[in-house]
């Protein structure tokens, strides 16, 4: 009987997602800030694989957007999956889309997924990055830090 649930609402929503995950491909594509301002939900959450707690709300999201927008080298989309999965914050079950990546920072080639939770409106309420090698994730979060910093979205470390 739960599978079956599950089973329906994926069905129900699974053209929302692929709609909403094409609208975020579409505004990462173009470097749409004002985009991906209209799909975030006010408190959504962030988890990055350089930083143990998440990225939070709409602003430092944003924010961090902009300098990611500016630190990926030919980042393209290579492939997605829809479905639902459990959340990072609560563990309830949301309508989601993984989209698989490449793209390269200070050299360095990076293959990574994009997880993307949905509300009920269709908005991003949860994004997960998951990329590898380990190089590359240092490299990334390197160029990361620099361009917050540089930006003002959080201070200066005091070993730089």
């Amino acid at each position: 009987m739960i599978l079956k649930k599950v089973t329906n609402h994926i069905r129900e929503h699974e053209g929302d997602v692929v709609t909403a995950a094409d609208r975020f491909r579409a505004a990462v594509d173009k470097g749409d800030l004002a985009a991906l301002d209209e799909l975030f939900t006010e408190d959504i959450r962030l988890y990055s694989p350089v930083k143990f707690t998440p990225f939070e709300g709409k602003p430092m999201v944003l924010g961090l957007f902009g300098v990611l927008l500016r630190t990926f080298e030919d980042f393209h989309y290579v492939g997605h999956h829809t479905g639902t999965a459990s959340t990072s914050s609560d563990g309830t079950k949301s309508p989601s889309a993984v989209l698989v990546f490449r793209a390269e920072v200070n050299g360095r080639q990076i293959h990574g997924i994009d997880l993307l939770h949905f509300d009920d409106a269709g908005r991003i309420k949860e994004f997960t990055v998951m990329v590898r090698p380990q190089s590359a994730v240092q490299a990334l979060g390197e160029a990361v830090l620099s361009g917050l910093v540089a930006d003002g979205l959080i201070p200066a470390p005091a070993d730089l």
